[in-house]
């Protein structure tokens, strides 16, 4: 363990600074690392102090060239939403790095600003905007197509009844079929519309019952992996419902890895959350649901709109699964969030308690 050195000056105002921040010798070792910044990366002073930019690297999963550039130009830069993994979690954050010459002795002085919180929060407010601005022009078009198809149907019941070949009757039973196709799959679109009866229940056994129902066809590169905390008290929940929307989000994960040739996992893990907002309501204590899977992510072109409804990924998808998910945890004033890179995609569920 390296012996911690004594703070130079330049670094005296930045101890009492809210912002992470911590600075590299022209060896690229960490020399200084404030207060904020052990926080940030869950490790003390004396832990970090000594090590090198690649092994900082290593750690938290970044790319250390555009700091290593940094002693050669003699410059700085900065870099937006920058994904660190601290302790197996994805972090976001804004990175800025700039080389100082002081008294002949070479910095570089890295900062590391936490966006996680704003960017999750502008993430809900825009995906519940859209998303419900989308959800009323899908079940408005929905409701224009369930009324014609009745009438479709009828008809050809109808005409079935007044047909004197019965040879001809498996056309009208084709008409009837296919009515009866698009109006299950209209359904679906317009999504669960009333909330079942409550009661109290474990979350423990509705993701058990989840898990069963996944091992029953699970691919041989998939392997599912439980953490639960045994201490979330049980609560008030339509249960069935709350089995559809998890085993919507632990489904699309195990579509999304059956495809990829190496061994992966999915975890669900249970948590408690203490004093948290949910929906803008702050709530005193939450259970927190995650699924996390090491995939190869979710496409970005399609995380903005991932809870749309018909939006999906996969060439054979409908696109109704996470959007289903999404209202019937809205159903139980929870919140649903995800956060996606490659080799880590985690679904986050809250649910007040």
């Amino acid at each position: 363990m390296s012996k911690e050195p004594s703070i130079d000056l330049i670094f005296t105002f930045l101890e009492e600074a809210k912002t992470a921040f911590v600075a590299l010798d022209a060896s690229l070792n960490l020399i200084y690392a404030n207060p904020a910044s052990e926080q940030l990366l869950s490790q003390s002073k004396q832990r970090l102090y000594g090590q090198n930019l690649h092994a900082l690297a290593e750690q938290f999963h970044f790319s250390p060239e555009s700091i290593k550039n940094l002693l050669l130009e003699e410059s700085s830069f900065t870099e937006n939403e920058v994904t660190l993994f601290i302790d197996g979690h994805p972090l976001l954050i804004d990175l800025s790095a700039s080389y100082i010459d002081n008294k002949s002795t070479q910095y570089i002085i890295i900062e590391m600003r936490c966006i996680e919180q704003q960017k999750r929060i502008s993430q809900v407010h825009y995906q519940e905007h859209q998303q419900k601005a989308a959800q009323e022009l899908v079940r408005g078009l929905a409701h224009e197509i369930k009324n014609p198809l009745g009438g479709l149907r009828g008809a050809a019941q109808l005409l079935e009844a007044e047909l004197p070949d019965p040879e001809l009757k498996e056309f009208t039973q084709i008409i009837i079929e296919q009515a009866d196709r698009l109006s299950a799959l209209v359904n679906r679109l317009l999504g669960p519309q009333k909330l079942g009866e409550k009661r109290i229940h474990n979350i423990h056994s509705v993701l058990e019952s989840v898990r069963k129902l996944v091992n029953l066809d699970l691919p041989d590169n998939v392997k599912i992996h439980i953490d639960y905390d045994p201490s979330i008290p049980d609560f008030e929940m339509e249960s069935d419902q709350l089995q559809q929307a998890f085993l919507n989000i632990v489904q699309n994960a195990v579509q999304a890895l059956q495809s990829q040739p190496e061994q992966h996992s999915i975890t669900i893990r249970t948590r408690t959350a203490n004093q948290i907002t949910i929906n803008g309501l702050p709530q005193r204590l939450a259970t927190e649901i995650k699924i996390i899977d090491t995939g190869p992510g979710i496409p970005m072109h399609i995380r903005n709109t991932l809870f749309y409804p018909m939006v999906t990924g996969r060439k054979d998808g409908t696109g109704l699964g996470l959007s289903i998910a999404q209202e019937l945890i809205k159903q139980h004033h929870g919140r649903i969030e995800f956060n996606s890179c490659k080799g880590h995609t985690e679904f986050s569920v809250y649910l007040p308690i």
